[in-house]
């Protein structure tokens, strides 16, 4: 999916949360970020208008947005965390991989962790290898019910090349669920000369 692809699906899926209402147009339509960071901080706003407005203050830039994304980000609503992936990493906030960091390692919202760990793949921070290592090392436990997880880690660091990750893609071999997507893995970390 493209950005303009996750902009148009999210922004469709916001209207439909608002009934199309013209509040929705209203905060979509405007161009003054001031206003839409008052919503923020606005008491008795619905979900949908909360959503909205981080979205659209993260895509442009403005760190505003970062708190709310973030809280965003750890949701129990799959669109909901990956309209906020999407605007935190391209909010550019220093702060974004530290975040997500902990999100992807909480073990406590591990059943949260997939866009979080996406993120991280993303960013490219110094915190992304260390933090996919730890939360894949716990999903290779037995009978570990988050796979979708396990296999975004896998992915993650094989994008992310990372020497560091090869114990752990080693042990992941060991998983039918995620043996082939190690190998793939595996093979894209530089050998050393």
């Amino acid at each position: 999916m493209t950005r303009g692809d996750t902009d148009r699906s999210t922004l469709e899926r916001l209207r439909q949360e608002s009934g199309g209402s013209a509040a929705y147009d209203r905060l979509l339509d405007t161009g003054d970020l001031d206003a839409l960071a008052g919503v923020l901080t606005e008491g008795g706003q619905p979900l949908w208008a909360r959503e909205l407005v981080a979205f659209r203050l993260g895509v442009a830039g403005d760190p505003r947005a970062f708190e709310a994304l973030v809280l965003l980000l750890n949701h129990r609503d799959p669109p909901r965390c990956a309209a906020a992936a999407h605007a935190l990493a391209r909010l550019g906030d220093p702060r974004t991989a530290r975040a997500a960091a902990a999100l992807a390692t909480n073990e406590l919202r591990v059943a949260y962790a997939l866009h979080p760990v996406r993120l991280l793949t993303e960013l490219r921070a110094p915190e992304a290898v260390p933090a996919l290592i730890t939360t894949l090392r716990r999903r290779l436990r037995p009978h570990d019910p988050y796979r979708r997880v396990a296999l975004a880690c896998v992915e993650g660091l094989g994008e992310l090349g990372d020497r560091r990750a090869e114990p752990v893609l080693n042990d992941a071999l060991a998983h039918p669920a995620l043996a082939e997507a190690a190998v793939r893995a595996l093979a894209r970390i530089p050998r050393p000369r």
